[in-house]
């Protein structure tokens, strides 16, 4: 009887040490979390032991830790060399300076197209001695569905920079920055464009900057006093794909090529010439995805994995079945999640701390070459991304590479550090269902973090 003590005694020893399990048991037993509930799971992915676990198995909401399971199918499914082509295509004939034809633009879910790529287009339309457009601009949307947003997306949370809507062409996060200067009470737009209206509203209110999205109109609503002192602020738009036109054919028209027609969505013709494309390769989106959490990469990942292996139009379904793949990769069973969007911006999403952590330890086990772009895409502690004024000035400044996450009532925090004797170390710690702000979960998130960095 004696032996079996001692021998469960070292077997405890061997997967929990015990000043490690003794320090989060106490920060597991504060308060906070008679309310709240946490899962965690620690592991030492270079002497592959299990360090610490609790609620493992639970399943929470992830919110943005989606994107760990949505960027590493990329990784594995797309491969990093992947590439989102936006494509330009022309009709008819060009005489003298005229084209007398259309141009037609082809999205491929390009998540990170901004203004300044559409130079590539102008220089190619420069090319042909084009300097008037007698025709129209058309926008093959054909890549995805026609959802525009996630499944179990919130209807409040327009028009939130984070619930961008979605489309095959996408420019600019598919928002719009403004910026009001008080002292001039002057509003400034980021891109100049028309495709949004500027409507100012004077009264004694603090000011605020939102869109008229309950009547789903592209107006910019700048309501209040500012009280001579600058405000900024970033809202979605309507139809992403008509907003790309028209930023499109007002950087023609700035460049002196002039449209004559309209713009308009409609599928590319067969017969149409391939005039040239702008390509990004997933090794570049997979770091603002994880590094900012970017909502829109994520979601243009699931339609880029959905389209690959399914065909066009990709539906986010089709792309969880590859969410699914992983999964089944890493030895657990899909049927004991779920998944419903890329980036965790549902609260139908499910998952658990084993899961993630999983995830984390076959990339470092079984592909190293793809775990160092993973890693490296994940924010620094102290240093970029979604940490950088977490952990400042601690033990875990410039170690911890880990992928947070927030929603209402959600908190979450899965990724890498390196703790002091070099080893390698896999962690997930899921908090859900607190009232009020995160930064409590936060920081008890950080303190488990330094205390990881130390055994």
């Amino acid at each position: 009887m004696l032996k079996k003590i001692i021998l469960v005694i070292l077997l405890v020893s061997a997967t929990y040490p015990q000043s490690l399990k003794t320090k989060l048991d106490k920060v597991l037993k504060n308060k906070y979390f008679d309310t709240c509930l946490v899962a965690i799971q620690v592991e030492d992915l270079t002497t592959n032991k299990t360090l610490y676990k609790k609620n493992e198995k639970l399943l929470l909401r992830p919110a943005s830790n989606m994107k760990v399971i949505t960027s590493s199918s990329g990784l594995l499914f797309l491969g990093p060399d992947y590439k989102f082509e936006t494509e330009l295509y022309y009709d008819g004939y060009v005489s003298s300076d005229t084209l007398y034809g259309n141009l037609f633009v082809v999205g491929g879910c390009d998540p990170d197209f901004v203004t300044q790529d559409l130079y590539t287009f102008v220089d190619a339309i420069r090319s042909l001695n084009v300097s008037v457009i007698n025709g129209n601009i058309y926008g093959d949307v054909s890549f995805k569905d026609s959802l525009y947003w996630g499944k179990g997306w919130m209807w409040d949370d327009d028009p939130s920079s984070d619930a961008p809507y979605l489309s095959a062409l996408n420019i600019n996060d598919n928002c719009v920055e403004v910026t009001f200067d008080g002292e001039n009470d002057e509003a400034k737009l980021n891109p100049e464009t028309n495709y949004v209206s500027v409507i100012q509203i004077h009264n004694d209110k603090k000011l605020t900057i939102d869109r008229n999205w309950l009547e789903r109109k592209n107006e910019i609503i700048i309501n209040g006093d500012a009280e001579g002192k600058t405000y900024s602020a970033k809202v979605n738009v309507l139809n992403p794909a008509k907003y790309f036109l028209t930023v499109f054919s007002e950087v023609l028209d700035s460049n002196n090529i002039k449209l004559t027609g309209n713009i308009e969505i409609q599928k590319h013709l067969p017969d149409a010439d391939f005039l040239t494309s702008v390509s990004r390769k997933y090794s570049d989106v997979i770091i603002n995805l994880n590094k900012t959490s970017d909502n829109l990469s994520a979601e243009m990942t699931l339609y880029a994995l959905a389209d690959k292996y399914s065909g066009k139009p990709a539906t986010a379904d089709s792309g969880v079945q590859f969410l699914n793949q992983l999964v089944d990769s890493v030895s657990l069973e899909p049927k004991d999640y779920r998944f419903v969007d890329g980036s965790g911006v549902s609260h139908y999403n499910l998952v658990s701390a084993e899961l993630l952590v999983s995830i984390l330890k076959y990339f470092y086990k079984e592909k190293p070459e793809l775990f160092e772009i993973l890693y490296n895409s994940f924010p620094i502690a102290g240093i970029d991304g979604t940490l950088k004024n977490r952990m400042r000035k601690s033990n875990a400044e410039n170690n911890v590479h880990a992928k947070t996450g927030t929603l209402s009532g959600v908190s979450t925090l899965s990724g890498y550090l390196t703790n002091k004797k070099k080893h390698t170390i896999a962690f997930s710690i899921l908090m859900q269902n607190f009232v009020g702000s995160a930064s409590k979960a936060k920081k008890l998130q950080d303190e488990i973090c330094k205390i990881l960095v130390e055994i």
